[in-house]
């Protein structure tokens, strides 16, 4: 059987745990069921040492970009301790909070002179198994206009907990307007499966769905096209979400009836655990049949993490998004 080419499309900790737990598919030698990976990344990082670097040197936001490479890595347990490696804040100012990788990457693109450049080097020295994309090669700046018409500017400041968070985002978009990486494009164009999420819906996901070229390009393609909905809602962004409004946000920017399939976690969480989750306001994403009105298949699993952090498990998510690209469950 040919090995299939699988897209994923997002950025966060929902893609660092969907590409852990598909690269052991990875190019298997002969064996069936196995993929040529392809990881399509957000690059609107404004906070932390990845807006720091992306302010001081002029480079892409390493953040995320750092996180998917960390993820299909083969390489040795300390050196991917080293990537993700975060200097103290106030044992040196000019360290203050940044990380290793970050810090890698930024002198790897200095060096080489751009960031395709230093993507691939990485890609060497991590022996990473698959294909890592920035969604743009180009600097723009993650808005978001809120229900009352509140304009938030800087991804980091849509992301992290505000006064006007018990608003709805009404919509997000890139200012300045920038043009897709274009290698993005040959890899949807490619695909057998296209894979969006999981990952903070309006910072990780929607983010690299606000390119004319790329939702052309996922609507003309014949692969099978599927949405991984969150497990946990995010307060300041899906307050209160269920998987159906996770969805209908998605065909908001995608089109109505493009995604084929959607996954959801059907486990319930221990009570201990969502308590904790509560003080954050977050809450565990509800599946509601009667909301659905589209022509996706939608599947229910237990996909998570146990016990005490609620994640899409690699293993659980990685099987699952396996089943529906070669045996169509």
């Amino acid at each position: 059987m040919p090995r299939k080419k699988v897209v994923v499309i997002g950025g966060g900790t929902g893609s660092y745990n969907l590409l852990r737990g598909l690269k052991k598919y990875v190019l298997r030698g002969d064996e069936d069921e196995s993929i040529e990976l392809t990881a399509i990344v957000t690059t609107m990082d404004s906070g932390g040492s990845s807006g720091v670097l992306r302010d001081e040197y002029g480079v892409l936001p390493p953040g995320d970009l750092r996180r998917c490479l960390i993820a299909l890595s083969d390489e040795t347990e300390i050196l991917k301790k080293l990537f993700q490696y975060r200097f103290e804040v106030g044992k040196s100012e000019a360290l203050n909070g940044h990380n290793f990788g970050n810090l890698f990457l930024t002198a790897l693109k200095n060096i080489l002179g751009s960031e395709e450049k230093a993507i691939e080097e990485a890609h060497k020295i991590l022996k990473v198994r698959g294909r890592i994309l920035p969604i743009t090669l180009e600097s723009s700046n993650l808005c978001a206009e809120l229900e009352d018409g509140t304009i938030i500017k800087g991804e980091t400041f849509i992301d992290l907990p505000r006064s006007t968070s018990h608003l709805r985002i009404k919509r997000v978009y890139l200012e300045p307007k920038v043009s897709v990486n274009k290698r993005v494009i040959d890899a949807i164009n490619e695909a057998d499966a296209i894979v969006i999420g999981p990952g903070d819906l309006f910072t990780s996901i929607i983010p690299n769905l606000l390119f004319e070229d790329v939702i052309r390009a996922i609507k003309n393609s014949g692969a099978i096209k599927i949405y991984n909905c969150n497990i946990m809602t995010k307060y300041g962004e899906t307050n209160n979400f269920s998987v159906a409004e996770h969805f209908n946000v998605i065909e908001e920017y995608i089109g109505k009836d493009v995604i084929n399939v959607v996954t959801y976690n059907n486990k319930k969480a221990s009570q201990k655990v969502l308590e904790e989750y509560k003080k954050e306001n977050a809450e565990q994403v509800q599946f509601n049949e009667n909301e659905f009105h589209n022509k996706a298949r939608v599947i229910g699993r237990d996909l998570m993490t146990e016990p005490n952090i609620i994640r899409h498990d690699p293993d659980k998510i990685g099987y699952l998004i396996m089943e529906i690209v070669f045996k169509h469950v």
